[in-house]
């Protein structure tokens, strides 16, 4: 790794003989669970010297950013599939004028599938809040927040396919294996509570790449996402395995747990720079701590009747989102630094897309606008980046009774997180198909994320192959303009 690029001190992993070991910096009183009760932004609080000292001991350990961040954690609400912008939140009066025909300009040169002519929005769009934002009656508790919401109008990708969708909105690249957001984000920040995981996806779909979109790739294995549960089992029976301990077990495990980490460190020792052991003892280490404070984390029975039923745990339409959002909540207030949480795989209407989009929506949208209100309540929404959106969006013009892929213009938003407030940016042509007007795509989307982490894309590399990745590849703006 290239240390000039690094956000704040060196990769550990580059010079392992100069690394004090775990034990050496507990007899000198500096353990990392020490070092993590000091500043949650060692750019503010922690001292140059004794950052150097924390994140060589732990590679999770807090960084400095580039500069001062807006945001300190980020919460991704992802829907799988794809949602209809023209559908949810970009109104375009002249599609319904012209529904039935033609483009009146050429479509894109590739495209998924062939489509018809142009196709009304089948739902009412209203003006809410003092922003005066559309939003359809799709999403009636999301247009209370409105106010809240800064929409991303123009975004746009390159990959009309939903597993190179996927991968390029998750790790910048529609191609080859890349870290995921996530992965970056804790590699240029490190984590905030050395007891749970930095990153976490809840509920993760197993297709369209897969363990790929929460991967730490050729990063070290340290920035890897954990996922807990999968898109194929019910967010009320995610776990993350072989996390309960034993009855009677505790000390035991323990005793097993040092005894595994003396043999690794034996063993690092005579092959150093080893950063798949390293790794490894890193998890057995995380996984041991996590046994003490996940399960009351996770735990969303300690939430009271009230938060509950905002969040729509008492309707079974909205149960299994509404709870992945609350655990969001609680990981993201526990000091979880990226979190997400799928809608999957729900978004793809080809076809019913009036039955469809409905059912979907009506999944989400109290379980979000309830997300909103609770951080907001709770002083956290400030300092807590929520995005949310699909990988691409869909086509004004018909396939059968449905829509097809549309990675040409769609909408994204983001809320909290130091952007402004009932605030669109961006803009779609009059049928709502390509992006026209401050265009913003994946590439800008994640340099914008990460400015407002404080982190400065093009600084934030990882030496791999011989050549510095970045999560914006060669490119990349920072929308500055919504910035609070």
């Amino acid at each position: 790794m290239s240390t000039e690029h690094r956000p704040g001190p060196a990769d550990p992993l580059r010079e392992p003989a100069a690394r004090p070991t775990r034990r050496a910096l507990l007899r000198a009183g500096l353990g990392v669970a020490a070092l993590g009760g000091l500043s949650a932004h060692p750019a503010f609080g922690l001292s140059g010297a004794l950052e150097r000292l924390s994140a060589s001991a732990d590679p999770l350990a807090p960084r400095r950013p580039h500069f001062r961040p807006r945001a300190q954690r980020v919460i991704f609400l992802f829907m799988h599939g794809g949602p209809s912008q023209v559908d949810t939140f970009d109104y375009k009066p002249l599609l319904e004028r012209d529904h039935g025909k033609p483009l009146p300009f050429a479509k894109p040169r590739v495209q998924f599938a062939e489509t018809g002519d142009l196709m009304k929005s089948p739902w009412k769009f209203r003006q809410h809040g003092q922003s005066g934002a559309w939003v359809s009656e799709l999403f009636p508790e999301v247009a209370r927040q409105v106010d809240r919401i800064c929409f991303l109008k123009g975004v746009h990708g390159t990959n009309e396919a939903h597993g190179g969708a996927l991968l390029a909105l998750h790790t910048g690249s529609d191609t080859f294996v890349r870290p995921s957001m996530g992965s970056w984000i804790l590699y240029g920040l490190g984590s905030q509570n050395p007891d749970l995981p930095g990153y976490v996806t809840l509920c993760p779909t197993l297709g369209h790449g897969g363990v790929n979109n929460w991967s730490s790739a050729f990063l070290p294995g340290s920035y890897q996402g954990t996922p807990i549960g999968h898109a194929g089992v019910p967010a009320a029976e995610a776990r993350i395995e072989h996390l309960a301990e034993l009855p009677g077990r505790a000390g035991l495990e323990r005793l097993e747990l040092e005894l595994l980490e003396d043999l690794n460190r034996r063993h690092l020792e005579a092959r150093p720079g080893d950063a798949a052991l390293e790794a490894r003892l890193r998890s057995y280490e995380l996984a041991f701590r996590m046994q003490r404070e996940a399960p009351a984390v996770l735990d969303i029975g300690r939430e009271s009747a009230a938060t509950r039923r905002l969040y729509g745990l008492d309707d079974p339409l909205t149960e299994n989102f509404g709870r992945q959002c609350l655990m969001a909540r609680r990981l993201s207030e526990s000091g979880v630094r990226f979190v997400q949480c799928t809608h999957s795989y729900k978004w793809d209407q080809h076809g019913d897309l009036e039955r469809d989009h409905l059912k979907n929506a009506r999944e989400v949208d109290r379980p979000i606008a309830a997300l909103l209100e609770d951080l907001a309540r709770r002083g956290l929404l400030e300092e807590t980046l929520v995005l949310w959106g699909g990988e691409f969006g869909r086509t004004p013009t018909s396939q059968g009774n449905g829509r097809d892929h549309n990675p040409e213009g769609f909408t994204l938003w983001m809320a909290g997180g130091g952007v402004k407030p009932g605030f669109s940016y961006g803009a779609t042509d009059d049928y709502g198909y390509y992006a026209v007007e401050d265009k913003l795509h994946v590439h800008d989307l994640h340099a914008t994320l990460l400015a407002l982490l404080g982190l400065d894309h093009e600084r934030l590399t990882y030496r791999y192959a011989g050549r510095d990745f970045r999560l914006t590849d060669v490119s990349g703006h920072v929308a500055e303009a919504i910035f609070a």
